[in-house]
């Protein structure tokens, strides 16, 4: 499904000019800094490290709505399957990982194929952008600064504009981080709550009872420590299995590409302490929740369920992509040695 541009973008100056809601125009120097913030208070919060202190904001995260949301949703699950509480988490992460962040992750992926059949035509703008704004500046006498900056205004709204003809914003594909972080973070809190007896449901001490004998094999207690490592261990590995398999990918990353890459390699490592000092039905949870996306981004390989959610083709499509993952896991670290 590749999207075409429209010969206006690709016409002299004069014309680009009224299409553009404007003329091209020279433009001063501007400073524009954008911070990506990481999320590890949450991560602080669930593992007991509770900044502000009593009455701060993590009381009032814990007594909130979507923390009893939450709180009713896992009572809910637990009652209507009468399964023991590991199996209810289990089930609980697979249903809201199923119903709400699969067909997100599908937009996303349905968001990110339209944006990359978009890139050749985005090349052919620049390449004509690129050319008009020489002429102009050899005409009007614009230093390069000047310049540079006039092309990329220019080119940052034609870019705009076929994004909104053909209703593929990459801010869009972001809707799944939006969604699935605060979920992650809501029912870990709602779990500490029934962990520690303070949950805000009328059942939460009973919970907590009820949560130190729902366990199985060596992490019966569900309230307790997993002193063996073998959960945080197994949720570190998981992790970095998501973040090899998302690198193994990419194709020529850019340097701030790699360090993201490096820097959620170093996070997923991070988590294994951290895992280990908070109750194992949290970290039960979080092995789910993380096995559960593994296994969706494994699915969303598939071409016959991609043909399924109508993700359009593009020109890093692969028809055998699972064996395309282990020749470049193989390539990769056999290259090594």
């Amino acid at each position: 499904m590749l999207c075409r541009l429209g010969a206006r973008c690709l016409r002299p100056l004069p014309k680009l000019q009224s299409q553009a809601r404007g003329p091209l125009r020279a433009v001063s120097p501007t400073h524009d800094s954008k911070w990506i913030a990481s999320p590890m208070w949450a991560v602080a919060a669930v593992s007991g490290v509770e900044p502000g202190g009593a009455g701060g904001w993590y009381e009032a995260l814990a007594a909130s709505a979507p923390v009893w949301g939450a709180e009713e949703a896992l009572l809910c699950a637990h009652a209507a399957s009468g399964l023991p509480w590991w199996g209810s988490i289990v089930l609980t992460t697979a249903l809201l990982r199923g119903a709400v962040t699969l067909p997100l992750a599908a937009y996303q992926h349905y968001i990110l194929a339209k944006v990359e059949n978009l890139q050749p035509e985005i090349k052919n703008i620049a390449r004509n952008l690129n050319q008009e704004v020489t002429v102009r500046a050899n005409q009007l006498g614009w230093s390069k600064r000047v310049a540079r900056l006039t092309y990329l205004k220019n080119m940052k709204r034609l870019v705009s504009e076929l994004y909104v003809r053909d209703n593929c914003h990459p801010f869009k594909a972001t809707v799944l981080v939006w969604i699935q972080l605060p979920m992650w973070i809501v029912m870990s809190v709602a779990l500490r709550n029934f962990s520690t007896g303070t949950a805000h449901s009328e059942a939460g001490f009973s919970v907590q009872e009820q949560l130190a004998t729902g366990g199985i094999l060596w992490f019966s207690d569900l309230t307790a420590l997993d002193s063996t490592w073998i959960l945080p261990v197994s949720l570190g590995i998981t992790n970095l299995l998501i973040v090899e398999i998302f690198a193994l990918q990419r194709i020529g990353m850019s340097p701030f590409q790699t360090y993201v890459t490096h820097f959620i390699r170093a996070m997923s490592l991070l988590m294994i302490p951290i895992a280990a000092t908070v109750p194992s039905s949290i970290v039960l949870y979080w092995l789910c929740s993380s096995v559960m996306g593994l296994s969706q981004n494994l699915l969303l390989r598939s071409p016959r369920f991609r043909r399924l959610c109508r993700i359009p083709l593009t020109k890093s499509h692969s028809d055998t992509p699972y064996t395309d993952l282990l020749t470049a896991f193989y390539a990769k670290f056999t290259s090594r040695k």
